[in-house]
């Protein structure tokens, strides 16, 4: 499946963009969206069909999770309630270039994140793609690329891109490079990839954050 339809954000308003993104969401469909690191792709997190498709389209290995991206913090620790070190830290550095992991709730499907007890959460500091968020509700996704090529952020060549039901075009990322990924889902903070905040600001807030030992990739 090819990209079918583009939404040009510099000719259409933010509100009929987030009502067409919004149809098809609620269709099943997949959607690539902007935000403030990397081009991501979504879909209703509670349609697994469509969260099939995602997997298809990035070629994506089935052991490899989606995470959730939001509209508010607010909405971010709903999913996190108790979570002490996840509310430092939503409330420190989002909405921004953040993925803060944590406990699965019930309520989120096994098919979202391969099976794992956690799930990753993401809040953008990308009003277009927050506008987005508010109007379809919460989005299962990750970055707009196919597995093991570069993150998509805007510039690139668009026919290097998973296929999608929609794609939005907001141009070049503001940050360019995707979010940092942090798991909070135990008793301490444990490092899973450094992207654009780097872990010293992390420690800042949350005191020693335990590094990998060598880099994980999500691709």
């Amino acid at each position: 499946m090819p990209i079918v339809r583009t939404l040009d954000s510099k000719r259409l308003r933010a509100a009929t963009i987030a009502d067409a993104v919004a149809t098809v969401v609620q269709r099943g469909g997949v959607v690539i969206f902007p935000t403030d690191t990397v081009y991501g792709i979504g879909c209703d997190p509670v349609r697994q069909d469509a969260v099939e498709k995602i997997f298809a389209s990035k070629q994506r290995p089935r052991t490899k999770p989606l995470a959730l991206h939001l509209a508010s913090v607010d909405e971010l620790l709903e999913y996190a309630p108790g979570n002490a070190l996840a509310r430092e830290l939503a409330r420190a550095f989002l909405p921004g270039a953040l993925t803060v992991i944590v406990r699965r709730p019930a309520y989120v499907g096994a098919f979202v994140t391969a099976g794992l007890e956690t799930v990753g959460l993401r809040v953008p500091d990308h009003a277009l793609c927050r506008a987005v968020l508010e109007r379809s509700g919460p989005l299962a996704g990750t970055s707009a690329n196919v597995s093991g090529s570069p993150a998509f952020v805007g510039n690139g060549f668009v026919t290097d891109l998973p296929a999608a039901d929609v794609r939005i075009d907001d141009g070049p990322t503001p940050l360019g490079v995707e979010s940092t990924v942090i798991d909070v889902s135990g008793a301490t903070a444990r490092l899973v990839r450094e992207g654009a905040i780097g872990v010293a600001i992390l420690e800042r807030v949350v005191g020693r954050v335990e590094r990998p030992d060598a880099g994980v990739g999500q691709g």
